[in-house]
């Protein structure tokens, strides 16, 4: 038994609109909840919306479909009372009957009570990526939390969902990486050594170097003095450079060992770290496989076979300006070396070719920028950009006692997902980066996010879920077993707080497909804090376990339709649902 009162009504709406206005009757209908209660449960601005286009009085054109609305068998059934109200809106109040079928339908579908059919798009999601050369940071856990809950409820809506990592395992920073740990591994074994301004320099550097000694000894040592001398140099670039061209001189083959041991250690932290915050991945794909396979060299080929390159200064460039960039852009520098976004590029053809319906890269704000020249070369290859979107995820700010928490980069001084993680737990990280959306900036409460209150989103919906465990405990029984409660007789339930939670509940699994369609699991976030309300309002006002036992149980299959719902929307958030707080 599949329910969703606003899509019968609707379908109302739209064999209504057919009946007197044929030429407008694929027009969608927009169905939203108002925002004051007394005028009604569900409106509809379907007169607004076409009156310019039939030219007519929208106030005239929705008396004509209120008219419309009322001869239809069904409308009556669903539908207690129609007004029209301002220029043309048209205000309905569902019937008691209505509201209380959601409960037997919540119990009888449990955990599939939301979930669309299969819709059979394959949609690949990218999300996190971060550079393996350190810890996550709290601005990864945003991406991450974000990019989970996003999958969680495309697939949820129907659909085929790969997660994956893309691992930037090549290059320029990966270099640098591994020359701070060698350099830390030379320290360690009494080497004196300079280390570069722009070396990695926090603690977990010092722990791999440690783990590479206690692995291979002094396999990796050398005389320190024999690499380059950087300290007088004014370029901290050119100089980083020349020491790791030294380094890789000095340690030879052994420097690919040194630069996997570096990789591995920092992938295996990231996995291990998202992982308790419970984000996995179908698939870490990697940046230097692409070199490996020749994808990027046949990437960049492709692009000028369709001639959209062109060579200057010794460089080969993508004609990224016929594209809506604001400059071109390099694929491969003068020196023969392709560039970041030369594999970016044959990541992105990759994953086309891979035959995905939808891609969906979330990023952070900073990569706007990007967006223009990735999509561009979409294009240039010849491919539909329109399957290719991107998401930006703006970074989150701590405060503590109402202070903003310093953050840093390279120095070490900065706070790590993880850090955050064991300050507030993962249930409160998760709820707390979706709570708006991912393109505005979140300024992150640390001292809220732990606090046992209502003000606290996250403890104010688990404990509701809570407190309908409560009542079960009480009672005797399990909220989750739904067999008791077949033949409630929920036409019991006609007070106003139970009909406004029953209309709540039935709001569910729209809630969730346009969350889903719309990439926007903050309003997952705020339909739970208002089903939490209503259910806290009523679970204080209300007896549950009144001695009429036909009222008593009729109360409880409400709770325990509460309960699934509650569970079901805190696991696609990736928040536990405790039945104890």
């Amino acid at each position: 038994m599949k329910f969703d009162i606003k899509s019968h009504i609707a379908a109302l709406f739209r064999s209504a609109l057919e009946s007197i206005a044929p030429e407008s009757a694929g027009t969608p209908i927009l169905l939203e909840r108002p925002k004051q209660a007394d005028h009604g449960d569900l409106a509809c601005n379907i007169a607004l919306q076409l009156a310019k286009k039939l030219k007519t009085n929208p106030r005239q054109f929705a008396e004509r479909l209120v008219v419309a609305l009322r001869s239809q068998p069904a409308f009556a059934e669903h539908v207690d009372a129609v007004e029209i109200a301002g220029a043309g809106f048209v205000n309905l109040r569902l019937s008691a009957k209505t509201k209380q079928a959601i409960v037997a339908a919540i119990l009888a579908e449990g955990a599939a009570f939301g979930r669309g059919a299969s819709t059979g798009c394959k949609i690949q999601v990218e999300f996190v990526s971060a550079n393996p050369t350190g810890p996550l940071h709290v601005g990864h856990g945003r991406g991450a939390a974000y990019g989970a809950c996003v999958s969680n409820l495309l697939a949820f809506a129907g659909n085929e969902v790969q997660r994956e990592f893309y691992i930037n395992d090549a290059g320029r920073q990966m270099d640098i990486l591994a020359v701070s740990v060698w350099l830390r591994y030379l320290e360690l074994l009494g080497e004196r050594t300079a280390f570069p301004e722009d070396g990695y320099r926090a603690d977990y550097v010092r722990s791999i170097a440690q783990t590479l000694v206690n692995a291979h000894s002094s396999r990796f040592k050398h005389d320190a003095s024999l690499l380059p001398d950087t300290a007088s140099s004014e370029d901290a670039d050119a100089a980083l450079d020349a020491l790791i061209a030294g380094s890789k001189s000095l340690l030879g083959e052994s420097w690919w060992e040194l630069h996997g041991h570096a990789l591995e250690a920092m992938l295996a932290d990231q996995k291990n770290d998202l992982g308790e915050f419970g984000v996995t991945y179908d698939r870490w794909f990697s940046e230097q496989s692409l070199f490996d396979s020749g994808e990027i060299e046949r990437a960049v080929a492709r692009l000028g076979e369709r001639g959209q390159l062109h060579e200057k200064d010794g460089a080969l460039w993508f004609k990224s300006t016929a594209f809506g960039d604001e400059k071109d852009r390099v694929v491969r520098r003068e020196n023969g070396q392709l560039t970041y976004f030369a594999s970016d590029i044959a990541y992105h053809l990759n994953k086309f070719e891979r035959g995905f319906d939808r891609l969906i890269n979330v990023w952070g704000a900073d990569h706007h920028g990007y967006i223009p020249r990735v999509t561009g070369a979409m294009t240039a290859l010849g491919l539909d950009a329109d399957r290719l979107e991107i998401a930006l995820v703006q970074f989150a700010v701590l405060y503590r006692q109402g202070e903003k928490v310093a953050m840093g980069k390279r120095s070490g001084d900065f706070v790590t997902l993880r850090d955050l993680r064991n300050e507030v737990g993962n249930d409160a990280a998760r709820f707390f980066y979706v709570l708006r959306k991912s393109d505005q900036h979140l300024d992150f409460d640390l001292d809220l996010a732990k606090s046992q209150s209502n003000e606290n989103p996250v403890y104010y919906v688990q404990y509701a879920h809570a407190r309908v465990c409560s009542v079960f405990a009480q009672r005797g029984g399990d909220a989750r077993d739904p067999k008791e409660f077949e033949a409630a007789a929920t036409h019991l339930l006609s007070n106003p707080r139970e009909l406004t939670l029953m209309q709540r509940l039935a709001e569910f699994p729209e809630v969730v497909q346009s969350a889903a369609r719309e990439l926007a699991p903050h309003s997952l976030a705020f339909y739970l804090r208002d089903l939490a309300a209503d259910f806290h309002s009523y679970y204080n006002a209300e007896r549950i376990l009144v001695e009429d036992a036909l009222l008593a149980n009729a109360r409880l299959a409400l709770c325990a339709a509460t309960r699934h719902v509650l569970a079901s929307g805190l696991a696609l958030l990736g928040v536990g649902a405790p039945e104890r707080m």
